[in-house]
């Protein structure tokens, strides 16, 4: 880890060298994490632990490698080197039903099915859970289909077809596919991206209830001040390598943001908490 996190608190474990032994305590956890696109690492020797019931983003200028490492964490992407614990076990060696029976993943960009109503999308969700012979949901997967659909508050909407939803509707039926599946993780890259002022307030509010009742979160975005505002704590990236974690308070100073945005801050006290306020180009 590089020596400009030394001011922030970390797990123990993450200053050690790589072992073959898994992280026991964090729902995900990330050792020695290397990896990219080909043989080309974005993303060096990151070390990351999500607690359970924890809010974590992932902030960082472009170009930084925040989505690349939510796509290794999430196995998306084959690791280079290092390992990826989910509930004590390595996912990457793991079945892909395991996987997903306790971890989802919001992608930034997700193709719009043709015909496909809102029910029937978070229906998709039950995958994981069945038997390959499965041919319609259970009792039990409509049950967890409607109680995703009522805690993304899509009731009236659940017989529309998913490509006449407005941005914000339909990005909170993709969340209900992924709450279907029941995870205890859930991660998010860009969640916020092409949603007005309005839906990014909604939709990040609606995140938080769901942290509060227990599930753990990572998400990539963009907004500094979101982050800061949501966020237990924050991991910021530069050039593939972890700058700094630790809470806004911690993370989001002057002197980290100069060497990671190039951009000279004032730190503002709200009543939603910290807030920064870019002054001029460093």
């Amino acid at each position: 880890m590089s020596a400009h996190n030394t001011s922030v608190s970390h797990p123990s474990w993450q200053t050690a060298a790589m072992s073959v032994e898994p992280v026991v305590n964090p729902s995900l956890a990330a050792q020695q994490v290397t990896g990219g696109y080909s043989s080309l690492p974005i993303v060096q020797d990151v070390d990351l632990s999500l607690e359970a019931g924890e809010w974590l983003s992932l902030v960082g200028a472009n170009g930084s490698g925040k989505s690349t490492l939510l796509k290794l964490m999430s196995r998306i992407l084959p690791l280079q080197s290092g390992a990826v614990w989910l509930d004590g076990a390595a996912i990457h060696s793991q079945p892909p039903q395991f996987v997903a029976r306790r971890m989802a993943l919001l992608p930034q960009h997700h193709p719009l099915p043709e015909g496909l109503t809102v029910r029937q999308l978070v229906s998709l969700g039950r995958s994981p859970h069945q038997a390959w012979w499965q041919l319609e949901p259970s009792a039990e997967d409509w049950q967890q289909i409607d109680a995703a659909i009522a805690k993304t508050q899509l009731e009236t909407l659940s017989d529309r077809p998913v490509h006449q939803l407005s941005g914000g509707e339909r990005q909170r039926a993709f969340l209900a596919l992924a709450l279907a599946q029941n995870p205890t993780v859930l991660l998010l890259d860009e969640p916020t991206t092409y949603l007005d002022i309005h839906y990014q307030l909604q939709l990040l509010d609606l995140l938080r209830q769901l942290n509060q009742q227990g599930l753990s979160i990572i998400t990539v975005l963009h907004d500094v001040n979101l982050a800061a505002r949501y966020s237990d704590r924050i991991a910021l990236l530069k050039r593939g390598t972890l700058w700094a974690v630790g809470t806004p308070e911690q993370v989001l100073t002057p002197g980290h943001l100069s060497q990671v945005f190039g951009v000279q801050v004032c730190v503002l006290h709200t009543p939603v908490g910290l807030q920064i306020c870019p002054i001029a180009p460093c």
